[in-house]
């Protein structure tokens, strides 16, 4: 732990006031758990409406359920279940995650299970918001500290004041950027990957649904493009009732060298076309049988690895992937976001309490975040390379085929 130096005494006195930039999963789910222990706080967010932007596809809580029960009220954590991508499977699901051969279709490996809720994104954000008040089309541009607090500025020439200002705004961070000025680029892996939502009839879904009825991985051995499939909504959760699955299908692969990134949604579709052409049954039929005209997305694989940044005594810090971007293929970056919420307000709650300064209770923080996500950002990015190398992958140690659990480090 980082040794105190003595305190101004306006810093000791001056009431906590929380300014988080950013209101996703984290950012909220930070705004719930200082509500929940009486610290004010205000959110900022750079979209316009909490409608303006797609949320993502799916997410997987697993490791930090218990961390999320810290986080949230009683009335929020109750309603989690409800917004469950197929609350009927959620009641019996048994948390298998099958790697499959898509040139067989046989599964070749189970990660070890761990108990999970599948939640759709969209809805977790709407729940977490609920009761947080949120300033919105907020997109900060600066901050400056001083002994006795943080000014923000934004774009639109506001200004907002504060204790400490706290990063939750996703892999391309302006607080990163601030903070560490000279390191805060992402950094690019080199996988190409597509991904889509696509509605599909029951009798479309129930062939990718046998495998499991939630998710699911893969990849041919030979041309060792990867698989991702999980279910977004069934007909009994769908907005428009109607009598459709929406699926969430993506491809990534190595590019050969000198090959060219597609450049809109039906050049992605037609290479993921390609690349599932050599696709067992069912996957192939499944990618063959998204219509022309889906937007498909491209989704950029880069992560930092929760590197040092000037947190100015204290005074600014950064949560999520602002703090850790990771790859997708452990499944663990908002598992960790949602730890880094449940860690901080746990040391915020010390400075509201008198019991510790600020400076110290930042630096306990990240002491313990950078020990438990610098290798968790470092796991992600070889299990993103092992994907695409069958030989690797099928070696046994591979960390895209091991069990998602928290390292024990530092209060975790």
């Amino acid at each position: 732990m980082t040794q105190l130096n003595a305190k101004p005494k306006a810093e000791e006195s001056a009431p906590l006031h929380v300014l988080i930039i950013g209101a996703g999963v984290v950012g909220t789910t930070l705004a719930q758990a200082l509500r929940k222990y009486n610290i004010p706080f205000t959110v900022f967010e750079r979209d316009i409406s909490a409608t303006s932007r797609g949320q993502g596809w799916g997410i997987t809580i697993h490791w930090a359920l218990p961390s999320l029960d810290i986080c949230l009220p009683t009335h929020i954590r109750e309603k989690l279940s409800d917004i469950q991508v197929d609350p009927e499977q959620g009641k019996v699901d048994r948390g298998n995650f099958l790697f499959i051969n898509l040139q067989t279709g046989a599964v070749e490996s189970k990660v070890p299970p761990n108990k999970r809720l599948r939640i759709k994104r969209e809805g977790l954000r709407k729940l977490l918001s609920e009761d947080i008040p949120v300033q919105w089309n907020k997109k900060l541009v600066n901050f400056e500290t001083t002994d006795n607090g943080v000014t923000a500025f934004f774009e639109d020439g506001t200004t907002a004041s504060g204790s400490i200002i706290i990063g939750a705004e996703g892999s391309r961070s302006r607080t990163r950027e601030i903070i560490c000025p000279d390191m805060y680029q992402l950094q690019p892996l080199p996988i190409r990957s597509s991904g889509l939502a696509v509605q599909f009839t029951p009798e479309q879904a129930a062939p990718l649904r046998a495998y499991d009825p939630l998710l699911f991985q893969g990849m041919h051995p030979v041309t060792e493009a990867f698989l991702w499939f999980s279910t977004i909504d069934t007909p009994q959760t769908n907005a428009t009732g109607g009598d459709y699955y929406t699926i969430q299908l993506i491809i990534s692969w190595r590019p050969a060298p000198g090959e060219e990134a597609p450049r809109n949604s039906t050049e992605r579709l037609e290479k993921m076309k390609q690349q599932a052409a050599e696709f067992a049954e069912p996957f192939r039929s499944a990618i063959m049988a998204v219509p022309e005209g889906t937007e498909v997305t491209d989704v950029r694989l880069a992560d930092w690895p929760c590197l040092e940044w000037d947190n100015r005594h204290g005074r600014a810090t950064l949560v999520g992937d602002a703090a850790h971007a990771m790859t997708m293929y452990r499944g663990e970056a908002a598992n960790h976001g949602i730890m880094d919420a449940a860690k901080l307000v746990g040391k915020l709650v010390e400075v509201h309490e008198g019991k510790v300064g600020l400076r110290e209770a930042v630096d306990d923080y990240e002491e313990e975040v950078r020990a438990r996500t610098r290798p968790a950002v470092l796991l992600s990015r070889k299990a993103c390379i092992d994907a695409h190398d069958w030989k690797t992958a099928m070696g046994g140690e591979s960390p895209l085929l091991a069990r998602r659990a928290v390292s024990l480090t530092k209060d975790a």
